[in-house]
C-alpha cells in the first residue's frame, strides 16, 4: 500500500467552505416516496421525466403512511424546531455536493442548534438526527456510512467527559466541522492522487457518471496530459451521455460507446476508471449496473481497473453475492411494450468483487483492495 498524508495536500491547497444553508424552511416533501438518487439526477440533470419517476415509484411499492419519515428533530426550544432534512436539503440543492456531505453539514447543523444541557442530550439528538437521515433513503449505502462515520469522528474523544459541557460541545462542534471540511475536499485529493497513473497517450475507459472521476479526468486536461476517453452510454438514464457532454466541454477527446460494446472496444483501453456508491470491507465496491461485467472484461485481458471513492463511502458491509444487498431498483424503458408475463432485471447496481480491481485512489491514499478492511478498522474505532 503507498499512501499519501491528506494533510499535506490540503495544506498547500486550501479551498473554502461551501456557504451556509439557506435557514429559509419549507415543508419536507417526498411524495414519489422513491430513492433520493432519482430524485437528485432528475433535479441536476433534468435527463429522468415525470414519468420515469412515476415508473420508479411502481417499481420501489408505495409506502405506507407509517413508514413515512418524522423528519424533525426534538424540539430545541425555539418558535420553529429544527428540521434536520430541510436542512439537508438545502445543503443538497449545491449540484456539486455529495448527498453524504450534505448529510455530514447537517448533522454539524444540528450540534450548532442544539440546546441540549449534557453531553448525553446532544449524543441522543445527533443519533436521533442520524436515523432519520438515513432512513429518508434506505438504499444510499454513501449516506448511511457518512452518517455513521460522522458520529463515530465528533464523538472519538476521551477529553469530553472531563471538561464542562460548554467547552465539550464547542469541541464537538470543531470535530464536526473539520470532518465536513475533510469530506468536502476529498474529491481534489483524491484527483491529485491519481495524476500518476495517467500518462500521455493513453485511453480510458469510464463508466457511469462519477463526480470524483470528472474531478480526475478535468486535472489532468489542467496538467496540460494528452489521453482520451472512452464513456459507456449508461443505460437507462444516460449518465455516460452526461460525461461525454462535460468532458467535451473541457476539449477532451471522447468516444461514445455502446453497453454491449465493452469487450469489443477494451483492446484499445488502456486503464479502466470507476467510481463506487460503496466500498465495502472485502474490498470489492458496490457501484451502477455493469461495473462488474466491466471488470471481468478489464481483469481477463489484463487491463488495471481503478476506483475512484471518499473515505465517507467506506461502508461496513460484506456482501457475499450479487444478491446479497438491499435491492436498489429503477424503471427500465426498452422503447416497446414488454407483455405483463415478462419479468424484467430491475436492479440499479451490482457488487464488483476486490480480486478484479487493482487500485482505490482515496482521500486516505492509494490503497490495494486488500488493505481496505484495516483502513475500515482504523476509521470506525
Amino acid at each position: 500500500m503507498w499512501r499519501r498524508s491528506p494533510s499535506f495536500i490540503l495544506d498547500r491547497h486550501s479551498s473554502s467552505s461551501p456557504p451556509m444553508a439557506d435557514t429559509t424552511r419549507v415543508p419536507f416533501q417526498n411524495p414519489d416516496s422513491i430513492s433520493a438518487y432519482y430524485q437528485a439526477r432528475a433535479a441536476h440533470h433534468g435527463v429522468i421525466s415525470i414519468d420515469w419517476l412515476a415508473q420508479a415509484k411502481a417499481a420501489v411499492g408505495d409506502v405506507s403512511a407509517d413508514e413515512q419519515l418524522n423528519s424533525t428533530v426534538a424540539d430545541l426550544g425555539t418558535e420553529k424546531s429544527f428540521n434536520v432534512i430541510e436542512e439537508f436539503n438545502n445543503w443538497r440543492k449545491q449540484p456539486d455536493l455529495a448527498e453524504a456531505v450534505a448529510a455530514i453539514r447537517a448533522l454539524a447543523a444540528v450540534i450548532r442548534a442544539s440546546e441540549a444541557t449534557t453531553m448525553m442530550e446532544l449524543e441522543i439528538e445527533l443519533k436521533k438526527a442520524s436515523d432519520t437521515l438515513k432512513s429518508w433513503d434506505k438504499t444510499s449505502i454513501s449516506l448511511t456510512a457518512g452518517c455513521d462515520l460522522f458520529i463515530r469522528y465528533v464523538t472519538r474523544t476521551s477529553a469530553l467527559e472531563y471538561e464542562d459541557f460548554n467547552s465539550a460541545k464547542s469541541r464537538l462542534l470543531e470535530r464536526a466541522e473539520k470532518f465536513g471540511e475533510i469530506s468536502c475536499k476529498a474529491r481534489k485529493i483524491i484527483a491529485m492522487l491519481s495524476q500518476d497513473f495517467i500518462f500521455d497517450g493513453c485511453t480510458i475507459l469510464v463508466h457511469g457518471f462519477s463526480r470524483v472521476v470528472l474531478e480526475i479526468l478535468k486535472t489532468a486536461a489542467q496538467n496540460n496530459k494528452l489521453f482520451r476517453v472512452l464513456c459507456t452510454e449508461g443505460r437507462p438514464d444516460g449518465t455516460g451521455v452526461l460525461l461525454s457532454n462535460e468532458l467535451s466541454k473541457l476539449d477532451i477527446p471522447v468516444k461514445l460507446l455502446l453497453d454491449s460494446a465493452v469487450a469489443y472496444s477494451m483492446d484499445e483501453v488502456d486503464m479502466v476508471f470507476a467510481g463506487a456508491d460503496g466500498v465495502v470491507e472485502s474490498g470489492g465496491i458496490i457501484n451502477m449496473m455493469g461495473t462488474y461485467q466491466i471488470a471481468l472484461v478489464a481483469h481477463s485481458m489484463n487491463k488495471p481497473v481503478y476506483v475512484a471513492a471518499e473515505s465517507y463511502k467506506f461502508a461496513r458491509l460484506y456482501p457475499l453475492d450479487q444478491k446479497d444487498m438491499a435491492p436498489a431498483l429503477r424503471p427500465i424503458e426498452f422503447g416497446i411494450k414488454i407483455p405483463a408475463k415478462v419479468e424484467v432485471e430491475r436492479s440499479a447496481r451490482d457488487y464488483t468483487p476486490p480480486q478484479y480491481l487493482t487500485l482505490l485512489f482515496t482521500d486516505l491514499g492509494v490503497l490495494s483492495p486488500s488493505v481496505v478492511s484495516d483502513e475500515l478498522i482504523q476509521l470506525y474505532l
